[in-house]
């Protein structure tokens, strides 16, 4: 669950600076840069498409993602990416991409059971036979959380160029898979701090790979790093890269 209430504008315009671009979207440029099509779901602004396309892609290429917001970032880089507003239960794609990748841990979000099972039974329509699917998602045994504390505060620069100051707090203590926290977010534009509210969940790999299993989904390659180092119960990254089953769901 996200809490946006304070304005998904505001989030959207600070997301860039909050996340500047790093190894995780280099590892994911190069996969873009290699399929035809290209589905990016959670696409947040769009900067990944918007970098392919300014590397010189020339398929297809679409951005999905359920904050509007979002895609008036992205809308305002290039119209030159199909920006789809929504979410994979909502889509009717079928075998049209060679790559599905969800980036920046928007896997995440995927809260419920049944919102996995649904999400990634539509990833395995969208695919073409061949095509992959590829996503992140924090190792639960690295527990990330821990640093989530108010001493740890981001600046960043807002578009008016005032200085915004963020923190995160993991609200605990912490039980299960879900984490709750707290993102706050301080500067002269407001009165007192605004503050919005999350909860994502973290899977092992033993769970992750059951759901992709009931899906009709396999795992071909699965990395603990950006590097593309091998995956251990230290490493801070689950990265899986995924195909559809020969025996299907």
């Amino acid at each position: 669950m996200v809490d946006r209430s304070f304005g998904d504008a505001l989030l959207a315009e600070l997301y860039e600076a909050l996340n500047p671009w790093g190894p995780g979207d280099d590892f994911y440029l190069d996969l873009v840069m290699s399929a035809d099509s290209v589905l990016d779901v959670g696409c947040g602004t769009g900067r990944l498409l918007r970098r392919a396309r300014q590397a010189g892609h020339s398929g297809r290429l679409t951005g999905l993602d359920p904050a509007a917001a979002m895609l008036v970032q992205g809308r305002r880089g290039t119209r030159e990416v199909e920006w789809v507003l929504g979410d994979l239960r909502c889509t009717a794609w079928r075998e049209e991409f060679d790559l599905v990748v969800m980036t920046g841990h928007a896997f995440q979000e995927l809260l419920g059971d049944e919102d996995l099972r649904l999400s990634l039974a539509a990833v395995r329509e969208c695919l073409r036979p061949d095509g992959e699917f590829v996503f992140d998602t924090r190792n639960p045994g690295a527990r990330a959380w821990e640093s989530w504390t108010p001493e740890r505060i981001h600046e960043v620069r807002g578009p008016d160029g005032d200085v915004v100051r963020v923190w995160h707090e993991a609200l605990t203590p912490v039980r299960g898979e879900r984490v709750a926290f707290t993102e706050t977010f301080d500067g002269p534009r407001w009165d007192v701090p605004q503050v919005s509210h999350s909860t994502i969940r973290f899977l092992d790999v033993d769970a992750l790979d059951g759901f992709l299993a009931g899906a009709g989904l396999v795992v071909g390659q699965r990395y603990g790093d950006w590097g593309r180092g091998p995956f251990t119960g230290a490493s801070p990254e689950i990265i899986s890269v995924v195909r559809r089953s020969a025996q299907g769901p």
